[in-house]
């Protein structure tokens, strides 16, 4: 009865199984995370939050694999995993009736602005895909402990590796195939209609292994048959969490300086799988004398990238970041290869890898923005990874004669005092001269006091970028400053207006609070509206004594809106904004949301006939001119750019693109004279859409 079972077919059918499963299980990561990024104001920390929970529930099928193949016989086991797949594919075709698709819920279950944006994203997460995404969890090692059974003698680390390819395709066909193909809804589909024939396959490996018998003793293929001692099992679950906390703190890094968007969460989370898959299926490519000098000069190049921040470059900063990670990645998944048990005790050692994941999901988004008010994750795996590695360098290769053996303890010591010393030092810096710090799910703000020549101002910072300075004393107090003088684009679009002119009170609205500066330019009868999702911004310019008074002092009428600027227009009826400014970029990273077709015809449906739109274009790292004038084209609408040169202690230089439905909507004389645009970039434009943003066409040369 059992002979077929154990025919090469077999072997083929688990690892379709495998295969898929581990495609579809990274696949929906990138397609919910793409569709809540929006809802949430683009902030890196959606993704991280993602991660946390795919981490803790993935965590959770192994937790079920485990329990299943440990304390049910094999009919048992498929019985209640067949039960668990067809109550997920009914779950997915029930909610195909009522929502875009069944992974896609419709745009009423955009969360409110008062909601906790962790809690918020988790339970969305939970609703929409949580039972599936626990059983295509449990697939890895449930499958592969019943591989064993059905096919003994045979590894099951490869089918391991098999998984972790699976999710490499399952990620870079995100980005390059599917996210530029599809919309939301059809990105939905395809993985729902995949999820499908991964049940039927997964369904016909749960009848093969209720056939087969039930296995009674280790077979001695991989490993030792001896049971893993505490020890043990805690070095496990050490060198799974390092990796994961470097992963979640080197892609939190890459965002806040770049752009969040799924291009940029794959690359990190590529080369974390890419280690997996090594480690496992090519033991032999995690080589000691290689792999721990490479993690220690990653540890000093990340150092002094965190040093030097926005002054190395994007390009450098990126591959220092992302060759660190695959160092840490792969000494911490080599000694965890080199630890794996018996087949035996297969589901226990996923298990506690899996764990040690979690862990370092929930330390990384939990955790840390409760006790850091600083992103100082970073700092501390790049620490704890090191001592980690240094520890195991002690324990299985560590120099037998005395002299070299003290010589290599001073050389770690030296070391590993060096590398604290200095992280240390970065993270204190990041404290000093600081009125005020705080850091949320949106990010870091800083108050501190600066000076331009002999005039002092209190300055805003989110991020390395500052995001608005006031003057102490008048008449600059209550001046236009930095980007937002009278000469830049928002400047003119403002004074300029032909409306302002006029003499006719104007209706400003503006996506970005900061520290309020535009609400300068606000005249007695005029109406300023801000949009602004980070209540902590909205906190500094508001209360008894706020930090910043632009708001109090404005002599137009002042509101503020606390939520997802897009989110909170697509609920408001048209408000016949005369200027409408979009400035709401944190650090360099570009919420693209903010700058798509369907967000700018948003804009357009709030602007009066004879509206300007203001765009906020400055950048180090990206050419956003030719996204904006790609928009412009698609809608038909006239595209100015002004470059502000003005660079002095009051004003800075700026970059800003104005959009109005005709050109005549810009015909004031004093406002033509006024603009200097630079030379058009070649055509044809790159279209950012909502299904779809290139970062890559848009890099500075």
């Amino acid at each position: 009865m059992t002979a077929p079972a154990r025919t090469p077919a077999s072997s083929a059918l688990f690892a379709v199984a495998i295969g898929l499963g581990a495609f579809l299980l990274f696949l929906v990561q990138f397609i919910l995370g793409k569709q809540l990024l929006p809802w949430f104001g683009g902030a890196p920390a959606v993704w991280t939050t993602c991660m946390l929970f795919f981490q803790v529930l993935l965590l959770g099928g192994y937790g079920y694999a485990h329990l299943l193949a440990d304390r049910f016989t094999p009919a048992r086991q498929r019985d209640i995993h067949l039960a668990a797949l067809a109550l997920a594919a009914v779950l997915l075709l029930v909610r195909a009736f009522v929502w875009p698709a069944p992974i896609s819920p419709s745009d009423a279950w955009k969360p409110d602005p008062e909601a906790s944006p962790i809690l918020a994203i988790l339970g969305l997460l939970a609703f929409t895909v949580g039972l599936p995404f626990l059983v295509l969890a449990a697939t890895g090692p449930l499958l592969q402990s019943w591989f064993s059974r059905v096919r003994p003698g045979v590894s099951p680390y490869r089918l391991y590796a098999l998984s972790n390819l699976g999710s490499l395709l399952g990620m870079f066909s995100y980005p390059f195939a599917l996210e530029p193909a599809l919309p939301i809804a059809g990105q939905g589909w395809v993985w729902s209609i995949g999820f499908f024939v991964f049940a039927v396959a997964c369904a016909g490996c749960a009848v093969l292994a209720g056939a087969a018998p039930a296995l009674a003793k280790p077979s001695g293929h991989v490993g030792t048959v001896s049971k893993p001692t505490s020890g043990r099992r805690l070095l496990w679950f050490a060198l799974a969490t390092i990796p994961s906390t470097m992963l979640l703190a080197t892609t939190s890094q890459i965002s806040q300086e770049v752009a969040v968007i799924p291009f940029l969460w794959m690359l990190p989370l590529a080369l974390y799988l890419l280690s997996f898959i090594l480690c496992f299926e090519y033991e032999r490519s995690y080589v000691r004398a290689l792999w721990l000098p490479l993690l220690v000069l990653g540890a000093g190049g990340a150092t002094y990238a965190l040093f030097a921040g926005v002054y190395a470059g994007m390009v450098l900063q990126l591959v220092i970041y992302l060759v660190t990670l695959l160092a840490y990645c792969m000494v911490c998944h080599g000694e965890l290869v080199r630890q794996k048990p018996d087949p035996k005790y297969l589901t226990q050692f996923y298990l506690i890898v899996s764990a040690g994941g979690a862990a370092g999901g929930i330390f990384t988004g939990v955790v840390a923005p409760l006790l850091f008010p600083e992103f100082w994750e970073l700092p501390i795996a790049l620490f704890v990874g090191f001592a980690l590695a240094m520890y195991v360098l002690y324990r299985g290769a560590w120099p037998q004669r005395l002299w070299l053996s003290a010589l290599s303890a001073f050389g770690v010591l030296v070391g590993s005092l060096a590398l604290a010393g200095a992280l240390v030092y970065h993270m204190r810096e990041q404290l000093d001269d600081n009125m005020f710090v705080t850091r949320n799910f949106f990010g870091v703000l800083r108050v501190d006091r600066a000076s331009g020549g002999n005039l002092a101002y209190t300055r805003l910072r989110h991020g390395r970028i500052t995001h608005g300075i006031q003057f102490e004393s008048e008449p600059l107090s209550s001046a236009p400053t930095s980007y937002y003088g009278q000469t830049s684009g928002v400047g003119l679009a403002v004074e300029k207006h032909p409306r302002r002119l006029a003499g006719e009170k104007l209706h400003i609205g503006v996506v970005g609070l900061g520290a309020g500066t535009m609400a300068s330019y606000g005249r007695a009868g005029d109406r300023v509206r801000f949009y602004e999702i980070n209540p902590a911004v909205v906190a500094l310019s508001t209360g008894d004594e706020p930090y910043f008074t632009y708001l109090q002092q404005c002599e137009g009428e002042v509101s503020v809106v606390i939520g997802d600027a897009r989110v909170a227009l697509e609920r408001e009826q048209p408000q016949g904004f005369d200027v409408l400014a979009i400035d709401a970029f944190s650090s360099d990273s570009i919420p693209a949301h903010l700058l798509t077709v369907e967000a700018v015809e948003l804009y357009f449906r709030h602007l009066r006939e004879g509206g300007i739109l203001a765009v906020h274009i400055s950048n180090r790292y990206l050419d956003l001119d030719p996204v904006v004038r790609g928009i412009g084209e698609k809608l038909g609408l006239h595209v100015e750019y002004v470059e502000d040169l003005e660079n002095d202690e009051v004003v800075w230089q700026s970059d800003w693109m104005l959009l109005a439905r005709r050109e005549r909507d810009m015909d004031s004389p004093d406002l033509i004279n006024a603009l200097a645009p630079k030379v058009d970039p070649e055509a044809p434009y790159p279209l950012w859409t909502d299904a779809y943003s290139n970062l890559l066409q848009v890099l500075k040369r």
